[in-house]
């Protein structure tokens, strides 16, 4: 196959637009309702509670604003300690700081590279104080939901599921975004659903829902003037983000379809190289398949340094590493990525409390499972809108970097 360059860039994951978010957004431009308020905000709010099997959806300004609240209601006070996710987006961490909080990282597991429930027990062992566990879905990879929440049920502590990546995908026939006592979804420009920004708050919670739905705008009391008892943000969902969403909500079959298919073209593809794809229970879960990722067999990784802001590595015949890779999916103009890097491996939470399943992180001379899968996996161009012949090019010059 010959092997040059994408004239159009193939990316890691853009929106795909259908047509009925234009008219969503021109209803909200010629009704006027270009504010906070709107038919296409309480119809996105009705559609995702149908759709996920929630009873309260609040539309909100981000996922990241979603994930605040749901901190604020668990009642996470300064200097609280929260358990996170630790391989994840900073996102997922960075709302318990906002509180005041302190966020102790539990180490991921092989099977789905989410929060390994063993250390998440672990970490009760040493913090049994602890009444806050943030967890995320990878990648669109439903966790280990049965032992995390057990777990937590056993600790007496509220369950905060980041669903942002994960919308649509589902855990023994039940939606993401259910299974926590309060939960975030993102509408962010790279989702499988994007409004270009905007996320959720879901909950079964009437009274929660009534307070994120106070707090998001500005916690303004129902007097006739501006009155304020209590902090506020300025995080509403936009009437227009909202006919975007509106629009797009139709179309996540389908787009998870396209995804899934990506997923396994790649896994095809790769059948007979020292790689295996991003792994999920394929008995309990079904992932909306949002990135398709790849970690590399330990035995065919060439030598790979990586500083806090660049990487270098040494070309091996018959072997390869994520670097590599990416550099040579660059050179035909195509994107890829690392995998999140783990939270106890950024600068800014490098000195927070770590908890692999072994015990105190910090101490172990053993690399932590999410060091290693951020050491040799990579995330691959997943857009929707890539043809299977772009795919082809791809897993070629893939393949061309193991001979």
């Amino acid at each position: 196959m010959e092997i040059k360059p994408f004239e159009n860039k193939v990316w890691l994951s853009t929106p795909t637009m259908h047509g009925e978010e234009i008219e969503y957004i021109k209803e909200a431009y010629e009704t006027n309702w270009m504010s906070t308020v709107g038919a296409n905000i309480n119809e996105v709010e009705r559609l995702i509670c149908e759709k996920v099997g929630c009873k309260y959806a609040v539309a909100l300004a981000s996922g990241t604003s979603a994930l605040h609240m749901a901190v604020k209601l668990a009642g996470v006070k300064p200097g609280d300690k929260v358990f996170c996710t630790d391989m994840t987006f900073d996102a997922t961490v960075n709302p318990v700081v906002y509180e005041g909080g302190v966020p102790v990282l539990i180490d991921t597991e092989y099977d789905t590279w989410n929060m390994d429930p063993a250390a998440l027990e672990k970490a009760f062992e040493l913090y049994p104080e602890v009444k806050v566990c943030v967890l995320a879905h990878l990648y669109g990879v439903p966790a280990k939901l049965d032992e995390i929440m057990a777990i937590c049920k056993k600790h007496g502590a509220i369950l905060i599921e980041d669903a942002a990546e994960s919308l649509g995908a589902s855990y023994k026939g039940v939606q993401t975004g259910t299974f926590g006592d309060f939960s975030a979804i993102s509408f962010n420009g790279n989702k499988i659903i994007t409004g270009s920004s905007g996320g959720m708050l879901l909950t079964d919670d009437a009274v929660a829902a009534q307070k994120v739905r106070k707090w998001s705008t500005q916690a303004r009391d129902n007097a006739p003037w501006y009155q304020h008892t209590e902090l506020g943000y300025n995080y509403r969902m936009s009437n227009v983000i909202a006919g975007v969403v509106r629009g797009q909500l139709p179309h996540l079959e389908e787009h998870i379809a396209q995804k899934k298919a990506i997923y396994e073209r790649y896994k095809e593809g790769f059948k007979d190289l020292p790689v295996k794809m991003n792994p999920f229970d394929e008995e309990k879960t079904v992932p909306n398949y949002w990135l398709s990722c790849m970690i590399i067999d330990e035995t065919a990784m060439c030598m790979q340094v990586r500083g806090d802001l660049e990487a270098h590595y040494v070309t091996e015949k018959g072997r390869t590493c994520p670097t590599e890779i990416l550099e040579k999916l660059a050179e035909i103009n195509a994107e890829g990525r690392p995998i999140w890097k783990p939270m106890h491996m950024q600068p800014i939470y490098s000195s927070n409390p770590f908890v692999t399943k072994e015990g105190d992180g910090r101490t172990q001379v053993k690399i932590s499972a999410g060091a290693d899968i951020f050491e040799r996996g990579l995330c691959l161009p997943s857009d929707n809108k890539m043809t299977a012949h772009e795919q082809a090019v791809i897993i070629e010059v893939v393949r061309k970097c193991f001979e």
